[in-house]
C-alpha cells in the first residue's frame, strides 16, 4: 500500500458535468507528498477499511465534524486586486467615468511598495477566506508592485496567475497612470514574466505570469502587437476585457471596423490560455473564435449588473462551446465572495431568460433557454475555472490538487436550515450555495496545505 502524507475522510461535492453534481459520501481522500489527489476510496471500495486502520488516528489523518464538507476551492477568473481598496464605491456611476474619476487615481497609488504590500496582503487573504484557491489577478502598470503581488500569494499558499497591466496610449490614459511609452511597457511586461517565472521554480501551489493589456482602448497597436509575440514566446497565460459594455465594444468597432474578438486575435492575443473578461456583447462569429482558439471567458455576473449594459448568454456560449468561468471583478462586482457570483449568476440568468420589461407581451420579454441552474453556476466557479486556466484544479478528483474549502453546516452562530439528519444531501448542497457566509468556511487547503482557518 502507498503512502500518503495526509488522508482526509468526509462527504464532498464535486462538479461531475457542467449540469449535474457528484457527491462522494463518507469518502477517503489520499494526498501525496505534491499536494495532488492519489487516491479515492468510497466506503464499499476493498481497500477503504485498509487505509482506515492504517491511518485512523495518525496526525495526518483528518476526518470532518458533524455537518462539515468538503467543496473544491474556487477559481477566480478576474481580479483587480489594486481596486479592493475602493470596493463598495461608487457603483452608480458610468464605467467610464468610474475608472477615471476612481479607479485609474487609486491603481495609480501603487508606486508606493508599502501601500501597495499592505493592499495586496488584505485582499489575499479575504479571497482565501472567501474560499478562493487560485485567483487570475490584474494589477497596476507598476512592475515592482505587481511582483510583490505575485510573491504574496506565494507567500500566503494561493494559487496566483498575476498580470502586469500595459496602458501605453497617451490619448486614453491619464498622464498621472500610464506607461512611460510604449518600449518600457514591453520591456517591463517581459522582465516581470521572467521574474513571475522564477518565483514559481519555488512555490509548491504555483505563481503564473499573465501578459495583460487592460483593454483595446488603454493600448497602442504597437503594444498589443509586442504583448501577442510575448505570450507566444514564453507560451504564458492572457488576460484582458473584451466587449464588456456598449462604450467600450463601440469603441473597438470605430477603431478597427470589427468586434474585440477579431482585434484581439489579430494581435495574436486569443490563445488557449487566453481569458477575456465580461464579453456580454459577443456575437455567433466571436463565439465561434473563442472556441476555435481555446479562449475562455471569465463572467463576472455582480459586475456585469453595474457596469455591462447587459446580460451575458451565458446558457447560449456554452452550448457553442466555449469555456466559462465565474469572476468576481473587484471591485466592479462589490464581493470579494464566489458564492455571492454564483447566486446572481443564476439570478441574472433567470432575468434574461424571463425579461424584465412588463410592457412588452410575456412571449417578448425574454431570451428563451437562458436559465442556469445552481448547479451550472457551482460549475463555472470550480470545474469551468480549472478547465479555462488547462489546470487540474477545480475538481475533487484523483489526479487533481487538494484545493479544498471545509464547510461548517452547523456553525452554531449560522446553522443551516437542516432539520432532518437524513435530508437529500442535493438539497443540503443547494442550501449551502444559497447560504453559506465567510463564517462558514473553517479551513481552506491549497496543494495539500491549510492555507486558512476560522
Amino acid at each position: 500500500m502507498d503512502n500518503y502524507m495526509k488522508i482526509f475522510q468526509g462527504t464532498a461535492f464535486s462538479s461531475k458535468s457542467p449540469k449535474e453534481i457528484q457527491i462522494l459520501k463518507d469518502y477517503l481522500f489520499c494526498i501525496n507528498a505534491e499536494g495532488i489527489i492519489a487516491k479515492i476510496a468510497a466506503p464499499e471500495d476493498s481497500d477503504y477499511q485498509l487505509l482506515l486502520d492504517r491511518y485512523q488516528g495518525m496526525p495526518n489523518f483528518h476526518r470532518l465534524a458533524d455537518g462539515q464538507y468538503f467543496l473544491p476551492g474556487f477559481i477566480d477568473l478576474h481580479v483587480h486586486a489594486p481596486q479592493w481598496a475602493q470596493s463598495g464605491t461608487a457603483l452608480d456611476i458610468s464605467l467610464y467615468d468610474w475608472l477615471n474619476t476612481y479607479t485609474f487615481p487609486l491603481e495609480s497609488k501603487f508606486s508606493d511598495l508599502d501601500f501597495a504590500k499592505k493592499v495586496y496582503n488584505d485582499v489575499v487573504s479575504t479571497l482565501l477566506g472567501n474560499g478562493t484557491t487560485t485567483a487570475l489577478y490584474f494589477a497596476t502598470v507598476h512592475k515592482e508592485a505587481s511582483l510583490l503581488l505575485a510573491e504574496i500569494c506565494a507567500d500566503k499558499g494561493q494559487r496566483g496567475l498575476v498580470g502586469k497591466v500595459v496602458m501605453d496610449d497617451p490619448e486614453q490614459n491619464p498622464e498621472y497612470y500610464r506607461d512611460a511609452d510604449t518600449r518600457t511597457a514591453l520591456a517591463d511586461t517581459e522582465q516581470f514574466i521572467v521574474a513571475v517565472q522564477e518565483l514559481a521554480k519555488s512555490t509548491k501551489q504555483g505563481v503564473y505570469p499573465v501578459v495583460t493589456p487592460r483593454f483595446i482602448p488603454s493600448c497602442t497597436d504597437e503594444a498589443l502587437k509586442g504583448l501577442g509575440e510575448l505570450a507566444a514566446k514564453y507560451d504564458a497565460y492572457v488576460q484582458s476585457h473584451c466587449s464588456e459594455s456598449d462604450w467600450a465594444h463601440g469603441y473597438v468597432q470605430d477603431r478597427f471596423h470589427k468586434n474585440d474578438a477579431f482585434a484581439l486575435h489579430d494581435f495574436g492575443l486569443l490563445r488557449d490560455k487566453s481569458v477575456m473578461a465580461h464579453c456580454n456583447f459577443l456575437d455567433d462569429h466571436d463565439v465561434d473564435l473563442f472556441a476555435e482558439t481555446g479562449t475562455a471567458i471569465a463572467h463576472c455576473p455582480i459586475s456585469n449588473a453595474y457596469f455591462a449594459n447587459s446580460v451575458i448568454p451565458i446558457a447560449h456560449f456554452q452550448v457553442k462551446g466555449v469555456e466559462i468561468g465565474l469572476g468576481s471583478d473587484i471591485s466592479g462586482g462589490f464581493s470579494p465572495s464566489l458564492y455571492d457570483n454564483i447566486r446572481q449568476a443564476v439570478i441574472s440568468s433567470r432575468m434574461l431568460e424571463d425579461g424584465v420589461n412588463t410592457s412588452l407581451p410575456a412571449s417578448d420579454r425574454g431570451v428563451p433557454g437562458s436559465r442556469i441552474t445552481i448547479h451550472e453556476a457551482f460549475y463555472l466557479a470550480t470545474a469551468g475555472g480549472g478547465e479555462s486556466l488547462s489546470l487540474p484544479i477545480g475538481r475533487i478528483e484523483e489526479n487533481y490538487a487538494w484545493d479544498v474549502q471545509v464547510v461548517d453546516t452547523k456553525l452554531p452562530s449560522a446553522k443551516l436550515p437542516i432539520f432532518n439528519e437524513n435530508e437529500n444531501l442535493d438539497d443540503v448542497f443547494q442550501k449551502m450555495m444559497y447560504l453559506i457566509r465567510p463564517e462558514h468556511i473553517r479551513e481552506v487547503w491549497v496543494q495539500g496545505e491549510k492555507v486558512h482557518s476560522r
